[in-house]
């Protein structure tokens, strides 16, 4: 436990900012110094210094990532930048948070981002059912326009950006970049073969940057303030802050901005008020629906990518799920994976008929009628739906949960066999 105040959550009581609110706090200061007084070289070098991880959920370094797409000295093809707001992660909700309680921040990391990477047209691709943030966006999009800051000749410089909100009809894959692309183009939300990646060859063939929302919303501060001060906010090699949530029987279920590396014991004994009464902890998913589970034990590990990852789980979106001692455990497990079934794209064999044997395996055990030879083929999808024998991570993203219960948690299977 440290000794740092108690953080407050987000404010939704109160409208988002309008554009002179947010420029009253400081708002759209960070692009007007990345485009008056810096190079884009400078600006992507400003990024890869801080550290800035993607908050999206696989943590790769973000300027690493931008260094990829190509730059020309001479009039250069259109290249896009897109921010990931197709927020579907089971229990993750911190997007919307960001999008419903201040949209201009959004849009000024796209602003920021896009002239680093000098695209001139950017997408915020957001979910259906965000439906007030999607408005909200468009409103501060519309604001920034009358004021200069998109459009042609921005701030009287000679590069011009435009930004378009795209509402999904929704699929969890689209948390996947190339499905996510296809998707803005029109097309069956699949996967496409990498390379070409799309930080050379994406939207419609050109150079295209796509980056979840939380990791957008933090370039403002990071070229205004610097890298140094951005790794200094961490509590560890992991810099800057994160966007941790949590949700299950807790007291007071919410999500809070805190330096990374916060442990899951403050997360949920200080911030989240600690479990109900009655209740106690089993074991939480660290990061989303598709992160492995942790036990107890794991309380007082930094919540961050690098520790998280040692002990052979992801940080994910840093959204905690809290599992407790008197939930039907495989039942929640059964239906995770309904969800991971649902939301295949059937674009590959192991995904598409694996993960309907997988559920149907689960509510076989729950309902007492499984047998030996259901729980064999759960124990074997755990490698056959795993990275190298599927198209992309679905799969063995849902895989991730069912794996690490049979390892913590055999008895809870093992017992519910006639």
């Amino acid at each position: 436990m440290t000794d740092r105040p108690l953080t407050q959550h987000i404010d939704l009581s109160r409208p988002p900012y309008d554009l002179a609110q947010y420029e009253d706090v400081g708002g759209y200061a960070g692009a007007r110094k990345v485009i008056t007084e810096m190079t884009p070289a400078q600006g992507l070098e400003i990024l890869k210094d801080s550290g800035l991880r993607g908050r999206g959920g696989a943590g790769f370094p973000t300027g690493v990532k931008w260094s990829f797409v190509p730059m020309y000295n001479t009039p250069a093809p259109t290249k896009y930048i897109v921010a990931n707001a197709d927020e579907m992660e089971p229990g993750t909700f911190k997007d919307r948070l960001l999008m419903e309680g201040c949209p201009h921040l959004l849009v000024e990391g796209m602003i920021v981002g896009a002239y680093i990477l000098q695209a001139n047209i950017g997408y915020i691709f957001i979910r259906g059912e965000y439906i007030e943030a999607a408005q909200l966006l468009n409103e501060a999009i519309a604001e920034c326009r009358k004021k200069g800051y998109l459009g042609e000749r921005i701030l009287g410089g000679d590069w011009s950006f435009e930004l378009h909100v795209h509402t999904s009809a929704g699929r969890y894959i689209c948390g996947e970049e190339t499905a996510l692309l296809n998707s803005l183009e029109g097309k069956r939300a699949t996967p496409r073969a990498k390379p070409p990646f799309p930080q050379v060859s994406g939207l419609w063939g050109r150079p295209t940057i796509v980056n979840n929302v939380e990791t957008l919303c933090n370039l403002p501060q990071i070229v205004l303030l610097g890298a140094d001060w951005f790794k200094q906010l961490s509590l560890t090699d992991d810099a800057g802050t994160k966007l941790y949530g949590v949700s299950g029987r807790v007291n007071t279920p919410g999500c809070w901005e805190l330096p990374m590396g916060t442990s899951a014991r403050e997360l949920i004994e200080r911030h989240a008020g600690g479990m109900c009464d009655g209740y106690q902890l089993k074991t939480f998913l660290p990061g989303g629906g598709s992160t492995p589970l942790l036990l107890p034990e794991h309380l007082d590990t930094p919540m961050d990518y690098t520790h998280i990852g040692k002990l052979g789980s992801r940080l994910g979106t840093g959204t905690v799920i809290v599992i407790d001692d008197q939930v039907d455990f495989i039942g929640a497990l059964k239906n995770l994976e309904h969800f991971f079934s649902q939301e295949s794209c059937g674009f590959c064999t192991p995904c598409r008929d694996g993960l309907p044997w997988v559920e149907k395996a689960l509510h076989n055990i729950e309902c007492g009628s499984g047998s030996r030879a259901d729980l064999d083929w759960l124990r074997r999808a755990t490698w056959m739906l795993n990275m190298g024998n599927t198209f992309c991570a679905h799969a063995p993203g849902a895989m991730g949960p069912l794996d690490s219960a049979l390892k913590f948690f055999p008895d809870e299977f093992e017992r519910r066999l006639p």
